[in-house]
């Protein structure tokens, strides 16, 4: 049998994107055979497929695009026990592997997955995945963000930040947000009690408890608008000028507690099981901007790419039976 699943065989704009058959993967001891019905589009694929990540980490052809999924478990791996045929779950696929998410059906790790919140679509579940994940670590784990602080969200519109925000409101803070002033109300409509035109002078910002950034330039001196004891994440680097991003995360260090922590996610089933429970709370609202199918996969990473996108770019894949969530 075989199945359908995007991918590039060099670097280059979105249109090196292809679409085509392989054979449908088996799941070995541990794994889980999903038919994804959702995947998003993330910056960093963006990125890895201009090969502007390639000063990082090495790319290899062919490469697979897609990290997060949602999907229904259709065959199990030995060993298996936890999770039946037919379950609705969500997940990610390691970020350097072989394989992607853009595809009709994918083998992943047992531990990789969980059941996804039952009261949303597959395409509103995968939007809260990546940066569900990302945002929840970073401002409770790695900032420990406390009630009544002042959170500084940089890139608030976007799939990450978006999150961020009411990650941010949930946990208690006065939530600023850095957005283009075209995406205001929406960034208002998510929690945030003040918006700041991101093209303001970071030395015109204001001091900040927190500081939480998706852009990764600027970072020394957007680090110097935290307060005394305030604590700064970022998630990203310039990809332009990449050391000059390890160079002032490093050299942070010296100011302890206010220094710039930089992180990748390597998220859990567990996590995601946490955030289901969010979700479930009602706490995180799934911000779809736009969804492609498989075959117009280029298309999605050339939505993405030319910005002013709210939340997540979705590429629905198969056609999910009754997919109300239940």
């Amino acid at each position: 049998m075989t199945m359908r699943t995007a991918v590039f065989r060099r670097f280059g704009p979105p249109e090196v994107l292809e679409v085509v058959e392989v054979p449908r993967p088996v799941p070995a001891r541990g794994q889980v055979l999903i038919r994804v019905e959702a995947t998003s589009v993330n910056g960093g694929e963006i990125a890895q497929r201009q090969g502007r990540l390639q000063r990082i980490a090495r790319t290899r052809f062919p490469s697979f695009p897609g990290i997060d999924f949602a999907g229904e478990i259709v065959a199990l791996g030995d060993g298996v026990t936890d999770v039946a045929l037919g379950d609705r779950v969500w997940g990610t696929v390691d970020e350097r592997g072989p394989v992607g998410s853009a595809a009709e059906y994918l083998v992943v790790e047992r531990w990789r997955l969980a059941r996804r919140p039952p009261h949303l679509t597959s395409t509103e579940a995968v939007t809260l995945l990546a940066g569900g994940a990302t945002a929840l670590v970073g401002l409770r784990n790695k900032v420990r963000l406390q009630a009544g602080e002042q959170l500084l969200v940089r890139g608030a519109a976007g799939g990450v930040g978006s999150i961020a925000v009411q990650i941010g409101v949930m946990l208690g803070a006065r939530v600023t947000a850095l957005a283009h002033p075209a995406s205001a109300d929406f960034v208002r409509s998510l929690g945030a009690e003040e918006v700041i035109d991101y093209r303001t002078p970071i030395e015109d910002l204001g001091r900040f408890d927190v500081i939480f950034d998706t852009r990764g330039t600027n970072l020394w001196r957007l680090r110097r608008r935290l307060a005394p004891g305030g604590r700064m994440v970022t998630i990203a680097f310039d990809l332009d000028r990449p050391w000059r991003s390890l160079g002032a995360i490093a050299a942070s260090g010296i100011f302890g507690p206010r220094r710039i922590r930089f992180f990748l996610g390597h998220p859990t089933g567990a996590l995601f099981g946490e955030l289901r429970e969010i979700a479930e709370a009602r706490h995180l609202r799934p911000v779809v901007d736009s969804v492609y199918p498989l075959e117009q996969i280029a298309d999605a990473h050339a939505a993405l790419e030319s910005g002013g996108v709210h939340g997540k770019v979705v590429v629905g894949i198969g056609q999910p039976r009754g997919d109300s969530g239940a």
